[in-house]
């Protein structure tokens, strides 16, 4: 056990309008959003895409678009007009896309990747890479600061309860602890929902919101733990495949 002395802080962050209230005390960033941008950053790298450009705005994507990138669109849940694709996990798995580019912009994610891009290392978590990324990050033993999309800048329960996740493994190590209340209610939100994720979500605003736009089986997708060991990593600018990710 490592004394507490020596532990690393680990910390959530609700969304990033708060982000500069965290920022400077943390190694690492990761950034998190469940439905869906996270998720399917982790599924077109876990399938073959070679890398992302998280831009922020739709007029950024429409210029990497008019110079020849493939280029997806995201806003309040539908694909924006004049892309092929949006935010679905399921659209990067298109064996189409093996090696190729893609530039994303997305409704929360890509502008909560932008907030941490001054960070020394930038990762991308989400239900799917759930047990990878915390091997991963105790490994690293850093201080390290998971913020949350959340949904325009507010608070959104799947982001919270993954970040709680996180959270809890990484203080369960005994390699780190957790100074702000935040990270405290996260975890605890964390295990009051984990025996029953579904349920515990079914009431979640951006849920509803994405059934209503009739995808479930993307919110399946990303609400599944565990399903991928890929780990996207910001390096000069683009998401790529941190390599390599030790076996267990």
């Amino acid at each position: 056990m490592v004394p507490l002395s020596e532990r690393k802080l680990v910390e959530v962050c609700y969304t990033p309008g708060q982000y500069h209230l965290y920022k400077e005390n943390f190694d690492i960033v990761v950034v998190i959003d469940v439905l869906r941008a996270t998720s399917a950053i982790t599924s077109a790298l876990h399938h073959g895409v070679e890398k992302i450009i998280p831009v922020s705005s739709v007029e950024e994507a429409r210029a990497y678009q008019s110079q020849g990138y493939i280029a997806a669109a995201e806003r309040d849940g539908q694909v924006v007009e004049g892309f092929p694709f949006g935010n679905s996990p399921y659209a990067f798995m298109d064996p189409a896309l093996k090696g190729k580019t893609v530039v994303l912009t997305t409704t929360n994610g890509t502008k909560a990747i932008q907030y941490a891009s001054d960070r020394p290392t930038v990762v991308i978590g989400c239900l799917n890479n759930l047990d990878a990324l915390c091997k991963w990050l105790i490994e690293q033993h850093r201080n390290t600061l998971i913020l949350a999309s959340g949904w325009k800048d507010k608070v959104n329960l799947e982001d919270t309860i993954c970040g709680g996740a996180i959270a809890d493994i990484l203080l369960d190590s005994r390699k780190f602890r957790a100074d702000e209340d935040s990270t405290v209610a996260a975890k605890f939100i964390y295990r009051s929902a984990k025996e029953h994720l579904w349920s515990f979500l079914r009431s979640s605003s951006h849920r509803r919101r994405l059934v209503k736009l009739n995808i479930q089986k993307d919110v399946k997708y990303c609400l599944t733990l565990n399903t991928v060991d890929t780990i996207p990593i910001l390096e000069n600018g683009y998401l790529v495949k941190l390599q390599p990710v030790e076996a267990e």
